[in-house]
């Protein structure tokens, strides 16, 4: 297939190239993450609690971003794009694609390594750190992923890792896009967003290819055991992790079954439903381009989730865990 690399101008463009490591600069603005994107913190049970338990419950959302995209570029993105480079993805490529695998390697080392660092710098400044290793789990998309994998027969698993990746690269600079844009947020959060952003804009270009690349690959037993768990793959990238917020409304002090109340009612489960549709609706109409929909059982997963326009059908999202009573 004819390729189109992103890369030319990347020893220009990207920021591990061009942008010096960004340094959090304290003052400024102290709205660290926009409450809109972290509705919990504007239901009437959490407003009440004051300014100061919102403003810090936007700090923890902030770690908890920098930490999702260290686990998520260390353990999900620098595999794949590792095995690309090096022409064992089970994936017949041409060489320039294989060899800008490789500049995506270094871009998302750079990401994980700036996000756990620039989260340091935070809690040294603000003497308000995040969550403990041992008291914070993993970031949510890792058990949805374990999950996908066991749903997967034997000599298919492997696969879930590739689609997992397309997913998050083609959907993460969508996430990213208004974040650098506003101004209540401090500059230097705002500077490391956009940098994260403007990188995975190739990203999505590429990987966008690599699923052209892939589902003709597949034989038909592995597009009809793998295509319909892809909807599952999407959401376990952009539904909410709540077990970590569960963990932090915990923390300010709500009991239990507060906590449960402001989740599902910031997060409805029909309206969650229906905004992952729409943030997926480029990647599902990805899948439709690369033939993934011909298969039967794929398309009514697609349409179960509610992904095919004119088709949307609301399923229950499981209700949050209650394991919070330490």
């Amino acid at each position: 297939m004819e390729y189109s690399s992103r890369f030319e101008r990347w020893d220009d463009l990207a920021s591990v190239r061009r942008t010096p490591r960004r340094d959090f600069e304290p003052g400024g603005p102290d709205l660290y993450f926009p409450p809109e994107l972290y509705p919990v913190v504007l239901h009437p049970i959490v407003a009440a609690r004051g300014e100061a338990v919102v403003k810090g419950l936007l700090l923890q959302r902030l770690y908890d971003y920098l930490d999702f995209t260290t686990e998520l570029e260390s353990l999900a993105v620098i595999p794949v794009a590792t095995k690309i480079s090096r022409g064992r993805s089970g994936l017949i490529l041409p060489e320039r694609m294989k060899a800008d695998a490789y500049k995506i390697v270094t871009d998302e080392a750079w990401h994980a390594q700036l996000s756990h660092d620039f989260a340091r710098q935070i809690a040294a400044e603000t003497n308000c750190p995040g969550l403990r290793p041992e008291e914070a789990g993993p970031p949510a998309f890792l058990p949805r992923l374990d999950a996908l994998r066991e749903q997967l027969p034997h000599d298919v698993r492997g696969v879930e890792s590739l689609l997992f990746t397309i997913v998050s690269e083609t959907l993460i600079s969508g996430i990213l896009a208004d974040i650098p844009r506003d101004s209540r947020l401090p500059r230097s959060v705002r500077a490391v967003v956009r940098d994260h952003a403007e990188d995975e804009g190739r990203h999505h270009v590429y990987f966008r290819s690599v699923l052209r690349h892939l589902w003709p690959a597949l034989t038909p037993y592995e597009r009809r055991a793998a295509g319909p768990l892809v909807p599952a793959a999407i959401h376990a990238f952009l539904e909410p992790d709540y077990l970590q917020t569960a963990r932090h409304l915990r923390s300010v002090g709500l009991t239990a079954d507060e906590s449960d109340q402001v989740i599902a009612e910031s997060w409805p489960p029909s309206a969650m439903r229906s905004a992952i549709a729409r943030a997926a609706s480029p990647l599902t109409r990805y899948f439709t381009e690369a033939g993934a929909l011909e298969d039967a059982r794929t398309r009514a997963s697609f349409e179960e989730a509610g992904m095919l326009t004119g088709t949307l059908r609301f399923t229950e999202v499981p209700t949050p865990p209650r394991e919070f009573a330490t």
